[in-house]
């Protein structure tokens, strides 16, 4: 199979950083999770993504397969033309976007947009931390915080939440009381710097507001699940904790989309996807992130259960724009492997497996968010 020629949508990334911003960090800390000084400026050149990668990339800038030559290349292109140029390599339709993650140091949404159709992705705990400085009774700021979200605004096509990274999955039901004692609690401890919510009953009321919310406009709520950097307690990553919350009534109509294949936690994911309508996966971070043998068992384990019907395509690429292009390649090479296994081992025919790649590149996406002109 080849899968080249589908225009995709890529449903979950984020914003490039600001040149300036860029150079501060050396080019390896983009391929790896980790933040440690050794780890970026040692180890992370030591993986398989980054070798593999670096040839990958250096056959794109036709240049030398070393850092050295790359760094020099992206420099003598400058970041607007090496975009287009990484974008024009991927084959993508639209770039649906999170600008939460390190929102002072990215280039904005309207940047992208000059290159590639642009949708944004809004990240509840931002939001949150936006306002809660500025405000001090508790009900005020659920007012405001709801005034920002009902409604969505009109280029979001999702809310997204990264409980996950500060508290884990394990989303508890809080009355209005407790949160607003949380509220106050948080205040009292705020002392004239920058705040990063990490307060459980808190974030658990937030994300449940948001969700009633999302299911009033049919809104889709992307979650991060499994692996990332070291903010996250891995242990409270596996997406079997929200099985409180997919039980919940007044949550069932609230689509909700597993980011990053889940890894490691693929077939729990799957499992999820099988016997829950509301739960839809994607495989950005995990593709292009593990080796071309990981990446091919990650799809396949999301397969062993999941309907390819919530399956879709994103690269969760970040502050580079070669991870925009890295997420394309492998994204379709290993669909296209993992489908023609399916097609040997008499589960997909040929013709089936042509209609699953479309809706797994593109199609699945176009009918789970409702994109406004």
């Amino acid at each position: 199979m080849n899968l080249s020629d589908i225009l995709a949508i890529d449903q979950h990334a984020h914003n490039i950083l600001r040149q300036e911003v860029a150079r501060r960090y050396p080019y390896a800390s983009a391929f790896t999770e980790g933040y440690d000084s050794e780890i970026v400026n040692y180890h992370a050149r030591h993986t398989l993504f980054y070798r593999r990668s670096i040839r990958e990339i250096a056959t794109l800038l036709n240049c030398e397969a070393q850092e050295e030559a790359i760094l020099e290349r992206r420099e003598s292109l400058g970041i607007e033309q090496l975009t287009q140029l990484c974008l024009k390599a991927a084959n993508l339709e639209a770039l649906y976007l999170d600008d939460g993650l390190s929102p002072d140091s990215i280039l904005p949404l309207s940047w992208h947009a000059q290159l590639i159709p642009v949708k944004r992705i809004l990240r509840l705990e931002v939001l949150a931390e936006q306002l809660i400085p500025y405000i001090e009774d508790f009900g005020t700021f659920l007012e405001r915080f709801t005034s920002e979200i009902d409604p969505p605004p009109s280029d979001v096509v999702a809310f997204k939440s990264i409980a996950c990274y500060r508290t884990g999955l394990d989303i508890q039901p809080v009355a209005f009381n407790d949160a607003a004692a949380n509220f106050y609690l948080l205040k009292q401890q705020l002392h004239n710097q920058s705040l990063r919510l990490a307060n459980k009953p808190l974030i658990d009321f937030l994300l449940q507001h948001a969700l009633l919310i999302a299911s009033k406009y049919q809104l889709p709520v992307q979650l991060h699940t499994g692996f990332g950097d070291p903010d996250l307690d891995l242990r409270l990553a596996n997406p079997v904790y929200l099985r409180p919350l997919l039980e919940s009534p007044q949550y069932r109509n609230v689509r909700l989309v597993l980011l990053h294949a889940s890894y490691p936690y693929m077939r729990e994911a799957g499992y999820l996807a099988s016997v829950y309508p509301q739960v839809y996966l994607d495989f950005g971070l995990a593709i292009p992130f593990l080796s071309v043998s990981g990446m091919r068992a990650a799809i396949g384990q999301l397969l062993e259960l999941t309907p390819t019907s919530k399956l879709m395509y994103s690269s969760d690429a970040h502050s580079i724009p070669e991870l925009y292009y890295l997420g394309s390649k492998w994204g379709r090479q290993i669909l296209a492997e993992v489908l023609e296994e399916a097609i040997r081992d008499s589960d997909l025919t040929s013709t089936q497996a042509d209609a699953i790649a479309l809706a797994i590149l593109r199609d699945n996406a176009c009918h789970l968010y409702i994109v406004k002109s």
